[in-house]
C-alpha cells in the first residue's frame, strides 16, 4: 500500500497542525516481511544470548545501513553488554541425609534437583516441617507459627492450601503470590532458615505426577540467597514416616480448617547438602542508529527484538516448553515497525530535530537494554525531546490503541489524541500504562517524556502460537503513519514537550509492589545484576521513597533490620507491613551507606 505521509506543518496560536501532502511509503508487505524474519523458524524465538538473537541484530543493523543511517557507538551499530541468560546445576552438587545410623546418599534429575535461583552453598542440620511455607497476615495463616527454624532447613509444600476451593481464602484455583516459589525462600530466609527443600503437595494435584522442577520458569536468574532443592515425594515420606506422620493427612488436614501442621522432625534425621549453580553469562546486543537534524535535539523511536527463544522462562504454555515461540507480536511488529520508520524517515527533507532509532535486547529479562543504554547513552539524554516506545503493535482490534506516558507530558496527550483519530484509532490512555513494563520506563526515570503504543494482549502472548500470519500489517502500516506523524510535530515543534513527574502505579513496577491494597514503598526497581541488594531505577514522585530522600541510583541492603539480597527479598519483607509503618532503611550510595527512615503509604 502506498500512503501519502509528508507533512508540512505551520504554527497557529501555538497549535501544531497538519496539512499539504507529499509521497511517502509506509509499506505493509515490506512491514510484514521483517516480521516474518524475526519471526521465523530460524531465529529460534530470539532468546538472549542465542545465535537467533545475533541473526536478528545483524539484521536490524542491514537495515540501518542500508539506509545509510549513521551508527552511534564510533563506527558501530551496536552497543554490547553482558547478562545471566541461564542457570543450571554444577557438578558438586550433592544431598545425604541422615536417619539414626542410617546414610542415604540422593542422586541428583532421579531424586532431587535444586533450583536454578538456589544459592551455592553447603548445608547441613536438622529439619523442620513448614507446611506450604506462608506467613500472610491477610489470610490470617502462619505456617512459621510457634516453630523455631533459625539454623535449620525447613521443608515445604509446593502452591498453597484450598487449591481446590473457589472459596478459599488464598483464591482457591486462581494461586496468590505466596505460592510462588521465590515467596517461600524469601519467607524461609527472613525467619533464619539455612536452607528450602520443597514437595510437590500430590493430593492436590493427583495428575501432575512427582514431577522435578528443570526449567528457568522455577527461578529466575536472581540467587534467592540459600539452597532451594526440590526433593521427590518418596524420599520426603520416609522422613514423615520416621517422624510417626503421613503426608497426605497432614495436607488434608490443613486444607481443612487452615491450621498450620508444623513441627521439627526428629533430632536424629538430618541432612547434608551442598548445591553448586553455574549462572550462563552472554552478550547481547542493542542496535541504534541515527538520523541527524539541523540540532543537536532529537526523538527515540525503539522497540525491543529479544524474545522468549524456546520458551526456558516466562513461557505461558509451559507444556510447550523446548519449542519456539516466534514472539511475532511480542515484538517483533514493534522492531518491524522501528524499521519502517527508519525507512520513511531517511526519505525526509531533514528536520529541526534527528531521530535516534533503537532496537533493545533483553527486554523479556527485565528492560535490561534500554536500562542499559539510559545509563550508557550514545548521544546526551538531556537533548532527547522524547522517547517512542512500541511493544506488540501488531494486532490491533476494533481501531482501539492503547497509548501509555501521555501524562508524562501535557503536550503528548494533546499531541496523541489530535492525530490518532485523523488515522482512524480509538485512543485508549490509561493512566496506569506510563510505568507498565516496557522500555520507556528507563527513558521516564531519566526524565524523558515517553510513549508507549501497544496495542493490547491476546490469548497468544508468550506462546508458541504468536506467529507471523496474525499481524494486520495493513492496519499497522496505518498505525505507523500515525505514530511517523506524531514524531514529525516533535521534530518540528517550536518548543520541546516538558517532562511532567507521574507517580508510578501502586503495582507491578513498584518495587515490592502488587496489586491490591497494602504498604506503598514507591521505588521503581533497576533489573540489572547487582552484587546485592535492590538497586532502584528511580523513585516515584510523591511517594514514601521520595520523601525520605532515596533516589534512583540508589541500592538498598537492609530494610526495617533485615538484610535485603534480592528483589524477592524485599518484595516479601514489604508485604509484611501495613501503610504508615516506619521503617529504617540502609542504602549505599556511591562509597557512602545511609540509613533512612521511611513512612510506608497506602497502595490502592
Amino acid at each position: 500500500m502506498k500512503s501519502s505521509l509528508q507533512l508540512t506543518l505551520r504554527v497557529a496560536a501555538g497549535v501544531l497542525a497538519v496539512s499539504g501532502a507529499l509521497s511517502a511509503e509506509i509499506d505493509p508487505e515490506r512491514y510484514l516481511g521483517h516480521v516474518k524474519y524475526l519471526a521465523s523458524p530460524e531465529l529460534k524465538g530470539r532468546g538472549s544470548g542465542t545465535p537467533g538473537l545475533e541473526k536478528a541484530a545483524e539484521y536490524v543493523a542491514r537495515q540501518f545501513k542500508s539506509l545509510r543511517l549513521q551508527p552511534v557507538f564510533g563506527n558501530s551499530y551496536f552497543q554490547p553488554f553482558p547478562v545471566t541468560t541461564d542457570a543450571h546445576p554444577g557438578p558438586k552438587n550433592s544431598l545425604i541425609y541422615l536417619a539414626g545410623s542410617e546414610k542415604k546418599t540422593l542422586k541428583i534429575d532421579e531424586d532431587y534437583r535444586p533450583f536454578t535461583f538456589s544459592d551455592s552453598a553447603a548445608v547441613s542440620g536438622p529439619l523442620v516441617f513448614a507446611g506450604y511455607g506462608i506467613t500472610s497476615a491477610e489470610q490470617k495463616y502462619d505456617d512459621y507459627a510457634n516453630i523455631d527454624v533459625k539454623d535449620k532447613v525447613v521443608v515445604v509444600l509446593r502452591h498453597e492450601p484450598q487449591e481446590n476451593d473457589e472459596n478459599s481464602v488464598f483464591s482457591g484455583r486462581l494461586l496468590t503470590d505466596h505460592a510462588q516459589f521465590w515467596s517461600k525462600a524469601a519467607n524461609a530466609k527472613a525467619r533464619g532458615a539455612r536452607g528450602v527443600i520443597l514437595i510437590n503437595d500430590r493430593p492436590n494435584h493427583p495428575g501432575d505426577g512427582d514431577e522435578l522442577e528443570r526449567s528457568m520458569r522455577a527461578g529466575v536468574p536472581t540467587n534467592a540467597g540459600l539452597p532451594f532443592i526440590q526433593v521427590k515425594v518418596k524420599v520426603a515420606e520416609k522422613w514423615f514416616a520416621a517422624a510417626g506422620k503421613e503426608l497426605n493427612q497432614i495436607i488434608e488436614g490443613i486444607d481443612k480448617d487452615l491450621k498450620p501442621q508444623s513441627f521439627a522432625f526428629p533430632d536424629t534425621l538430618r541432612i547434608e547438602a551442598r548445591t553448586d549453580i553455574k549462572r550462563i553469562v552472554k552478550p547481547v546486543r542493542n542496535v541504534a542508529a541515527y538520523l541527524p537534524g539541523q540540532t543537536d535535539e532529537y526523538i527515540v523511536i525503539g522497540a525491543h527484538y529479544d524474545h522468549l527463544g524456546l520458551g526456558e522462562h516466562s513461557s505461558l504454555a509451559p507444556a510447550q516448553m523446548g519449542k519456539p515461540h516466534p514472539g511475532a507480536d511480542d515484538n517483533a511488529s514493534g522492531t518491524a515497525g522501528m524499521i519502517e520508520l527508519a525507512h520513511w524517515f531517511a526519505g525526509q527533507p531533514k528536520q529541526k530535530r534527528g531521530v535516534l532509532f533503537i532496537a533493545f535486547a533483553s527486554e523479556e529479562l527485565g528492560l535490561l537494554g534500554s536500562r542499559q543504554y539510559v545509563d550508557h547513552p550514545a548521544l546526551p539524554l538531556k537533548q532527547a525531546v522524547a522517547m517512542i516506545n512500541m511493544d506488540m503493535i501488531g494486532r490491533t482490534r476494533e481501531g482501539k490503541v492503547y497509548v501509555g506516558g501521555t501524562r508524562t507530558s501535557p503536550a503528548l496527550r494533546t499531541l496523541v489524541e489530535d492525530v490518532l483519530p485523523r488515522y482512524q484509532f480509538k485512543v485508549d490512555a490509561p493512566g496506569g500504562m506510563e510505568a507498565d513494563s516496557s522500555d520507556h520506563v528507563s527513558f521516564m526515570t531519566k526524565q524523558v517524556p515517553s510513549l508507549f503504543f501497544f496495542s493490547g494482549l491476546h490469548g497468544d502472548y508468550h506462546k508458541p502460537s504468536d506467529t507471523w500470519d496474525k499481524i494486520d500489517a495493513p492496519t499497522t502500516a496505518r498505525l505507523l503513519e500515525a505514530v511517523a506523524d506524531v514524531t514529525t510535530r516533535l521534530q518540528t515543534a517550536p518548543e520541546r514537550p516538558q517532562y511532567v513527574a507521574v507517580a508510578a502505579p501502586k503495582g507491578a513496577q513498584a518495587a515490592g509492589g502488587g496489586t491490591g491494597y497494602g504498604a506503598w514503598f514507591g521505588s521503581i526497581p533497576d533489573f540489572g545484576d547487582v552484587p546485592k541488594g535492590v538497586k532502584f531505577a528511580g523513585v516515584s514522585p510523591g511517594s514514601p521513597a521520595e520523601q525520605a530522600g532515596l533516589k534512583g541510583g540508589d541500592i538498598m541492603i537492609e530494610f526495617d533490620g533485615k538484610p535485603i539480597g534480592n528483589l524477592y527479598d524485599f518484595t516479601y519483607a514489604l508485604r509484611t507491613k501495613k501503610p504508615d509503618d516506619k521503617v529504617k532503611v540502609k542504602i549505599l550510595r556511591g562509597a557512602e551507606t545511609l540509613e533512612e527512615e521511611v513512612t510506608l503509604g497506602r497502595r490502592k
